[in-house]
């Protein structure tokens, strides 16, 4: 499965994907789909994609959750020395992550932060589950990571994707992410290569299996 150039999958792909989802038995309330990959990977776009299809292609509801939510407050990672390590592992409430995927799997309304990237910051229950959402694509970058805590959530997929993307296509696109938000050059190469990249190395080098991989 190739992505394009607009990080959409062409529709055909899609659908398939769709198909090989619905395929999968639920193991609770909801059926979990995990979407995980490196920083710029195009988790989101994919989630949106991925979503739309879902809630086209049958009379049922598809909502995506981002665990970007999640970030801690930038005064909190101050206080901690981690603010230039904003995006890593240990700058999430993973507690309040699976905590969350939890209720999914059990509640009718579930509340949920969304953050905010312009803000730079997580805005409280800015988001929504409601009871007639029969799908939930969830998507971030520790959904398939091995490490303490982050591993708890991998039972709890019905299905999970991992996008794969070369790590010099990284660079390029945080880069580029960082200069809109406004830093300057110097800055956008320091927080590529300082933190964005040592997080997608990370990534990498401890991620469970997925069911099926985006290329």
């Amino acid at each position: 499965m190739r992505m394009q150039e607009s990080n959409a999958c062409p529709t055909k792909t899609i659908e398939e994907l769709v198909f090989k989802i619905r395929a999968v038995p639920t193991k609770c309330k909801r059926r979990l789909i995990a979407i995980a990959g490196p920083p710029t990977a195009g988790k989101s776009t994919l989630a949106e994609t991925l979503q739309n299809v879902l809630n086209k292609t049958r009379n049922a509801i598809a909502t995506t959750v981002p665990m970007d939510g999640f970030h801690l407050d930038n005064r909190l990672l101050a206080l901690s020395g981690l603010q230039k390590y904003k995006g890593s592992p240990e700058t999430f409430d993973v507690d309040g992550f699976v905590t969350l995927v939890k209720r999914l799997t059990v509640e009718d309304f579930v509340y949920y932060p969304i953050f905010d990237r312009t803000q730079d910051q997580a805005i409280a229950g800015s988001g929504v589950v409601t009871p007639d959402c029969e799908t939930i694509v969830i998507e971030g970058n520790y959904l398939l990571f091995d490490e303490p805590l982050w591993s708890e959530l991998v039972p709890f997929w019905d299905f999970s994707i991992w996008i794969d993307v070369d790590e010099e296509e990284i660079r390029n696109r945080c880069m580029q992410r960082w200069v809109k938000l406004g830093l300057s050059e110097e800055e956008a190469k320091e927080r590529t290569e300082q933190n964005d990249l040592r997080n997608t190395r990370r990534i990498m080098n401890a991620r469970v299996p997925a069911n099926y991989v985006v290329v």
